[in-house]
């Protein structure tokens, strides 16, 4: 059967002399496996196309018994090459796709994640800073969408508000808890059986923006590039933390069996 989707290249190797086995998640058929032959051909219509963090249409030949399905076509959307390279900008869309390939696992098909996470790359591949800000961003939204949002606006064992709490306090600093997942207050510092982590005040207020920002509205976010990095690493830990890490030992046992031919 012959279909048409929208999708994200998550992962490239090399096939036999100047073909190439990808892994894409698309809009419509969730995590494939597709053969991309004579993809490293420079004479090829698709040389070029298929890399990581592109987003294409494509179309596929696709039956539901085969494991590997065949791309007969790619139009390229977005490319992390355009307009041109940049070391800081593919390092954040490599760890955007980390989290990504973290996160799914089989066929089902989540528009919702998809979209989450094309808009994000097309919103990087277009600007020329701010990358750490739109990580952030990304990560944030990402944990919200699968289903373990923080607690952000209310302490995450108190229920008690936060920002009248730190007036009334005059708090300089409070508490990332890992888990259950969410902002403490001062006073929560004493319950021992949750990890936390330092957060200070101007980082707060950077995260409750982040949280209740929309995507197109990020550039205007005043913030400074040290709380910036402070909540990348702090939201990185905590998605690496809830993402379930089972390798995909379907996709990888496929690869190796096909290299090996």
């Amino acid at each position: 059967m012959i279909v048409k989707t929208r999708a994200i290249v998550l992962r490239e190797i090399r096939y036999r002399d100047q073909s190439k086995i990808c892994t894409l998640f698309t809009r419509e058929y969730g995590l494939q496996s597709v053969i991309i032959k004579g993809g490293r051909n420079p004479k090829s219509k698709l040389a070029g196309r298929f890399i990581a963090g592109t987003i294409l249409d494509i179309v596929l030949y696709r039956k539901t018994t085969r494991e590997i399905q065949l791309v007969s076509d790619g139009n390229l959307l977005f490319s992390p090459m355009v307009p041109q390279p940049d070391i800081e900008r593919f390092g954040i869309m490599y760890r955007i796709i980390d989290m990504v390939s973290q996160s799914i696992d089989g066929q089902e098909k989540n528009i919702p994640l998809f979209s989450l996470i094309s808009s994000v790359l097309e919103e990087l591949y277009g600007t020329s800073n701010r990358f750490q800000l739109l990580y952030a961003w990304f990560l944030l939204n990402l944990v919200s969408l699968l289903g373990f949002e923080p607690s952000i606006h209310r302490c995450a064992l108190s229920n008690e508000e936060i920002t009248p709490a730190m007036l009334r306090e005059n708090s300089t600093e409070l508490s990332f808890l890992l888990n259950p997942g969410g902002v403490a207050l001062p006073a929560s510092k004493a319950f021992e059986k949750n990890e936390n982590r330092p957060l200070p005040t101007a980082a707060y207020v950077l995260l409750s923006a982040l949280s209740s920002t929309p995507l197109t509205l990020l550039k205007n976010i005043e913030a400074d590039p040290h709380e910036t990095d402070l909540l990348c690493k702090l939201l990185e830990e905590y998605c690496t933390l809830h993402l379930v890490h089972l390798p995909h030992k379907k996709n990888v046992a496929i690869v190796s069996q096909i290299l090996s031919e």
